[in-house]
């Protein structure tokens, strides 16, 4: 079901019946929005190619409108808010609470927000419709980034060394918030349990211990620490694939197999047929031999016996 929409997309644009599953196995090369700095090591195929932080790249000048509101936050600096293009509104008693909690810190707040103004706004936070996220994170004076966690806003946060608050809502999001959180660059809150006090001392944490700058900047080096742009890779492939016609020797033949021969289940059943067989030959050998050494010496005690008598 998550991948149907997908699916008549792909078969509006091919112009032909596919599915996601079959586009997937057919693919040449998998150009995976990821990095090691934030996964764990694992193996992968020689045709997956890593380009975590694509996104984060290029940089643009900020606005006016922006410039003036970070030039006006003086020494402290600003903290960038957004919970994604998918949350436009909060209930009223929530965005209250997350309201009384920044205007807690000296900092100004640039909050992308499309709800209803909180009453208790305090003045030191700016509702924006819409901001420049990455540019913003990328200037020096950001001081804490509040996310909920979705890996382009996570990856923005390590390309540009910004401790963060993160406040996971759904998806893959609760795994990227543990991900940073236990690499000592961020705080996790339970958005729907945290109180105004959680928040602003969460807030505070990333802030003035220097510990979540450190901890970030130190993954912000390994991330960028690489040999080639992301964006570069990506070409890079794009243009091999072109060149060599598919680049049918990097795709693994695992993609043509049926799923019981992908899961090895017909070795394994013929593996366990064999075993069987053996255990069954040797139970009817031991059977035959049992029988035949005990059954002459019963017998034999037998005939003793009716001899005797």
């Amino acid at each position: 079901m998550v991948y149907t929409p997908y699916a008549q997309l792909a078969s509006e644009f091919l112009q032909r019946d596919v599915t996601v599953q079959d586009l997937l196995s057919s693919a040449s090369v998998w150009l995976i929005r990821n990095d090691f700095v934030l996964n764990f090591p694992k193996p992968i195929m020689p045709n997956m190619v890593f380009i975590g932080g694509i996104n984060c790249m290029s940089k643009a000048p900020l606005s006016q409108e922006f410039e003036g509101y970070i030039n006006a936050s003086g020494e402290h600096g600003i903290v960038v808010f957004s919970l994604g293009s998918m949350v436009s509104e909060i209930p009223e008693k929530k965005a209250m609470e997350i309201a009384e909690a920044l205007g807690k810190i000296p900092q100004t707040v640039l909050w992308r927000y499309t709800g209803s103004r909180p009453s208790n706004l305090a003045k030191n936070t700016i509702l924006v419709k819409w901001l420049p996220q990455n540019d913003l994170l990328a200037h020096p004076k950001t001081r804490a980034f509040i996310t909920h966690s979705g890996s382009h806003g996570i990856y923005e946060g390590i390309c540009n060394g910004v401790p963060m608050v993160m406040l996971p809502l759904f998806g893959d999001q609760m795994d990227n918030a543990k991900r940073m959180e236990t690499k000592g660059a961020g705080v996790t809150l339970n958005v729907l349990e945290m109180t105004s006090e959680d928040l602003a001392n969460a807030l505070k944490t990333v802030i003035f211990d220097k510990s979540y700058k450190e901890n970030i900047m130190r993954l912000s080096s390994l991330h960028k620490d690489r040999p080639i742009e992301p964006l570069d890779l990506a070409v890079f492939w794009v243009e091999f694939v072109m060149r060599h016609k598919g680049a049918p020797h990097l795709r693994p033949a695992a993609h043509d197999l049926t799923w019981y021969q992908y899961h090895s289940l017909d070795v394994m059943g013929f593996l366990l047929a064999i075993a069987l067989t053996v255990a069954f030959v040797t139970f009817k050998i031991c059977a035959c031999g049992f029988r035949k050494c005990f059954g002459k010496k019963g017998r034999a005690k037998k005939s003793h016996k009716s001899k005797a008598h």
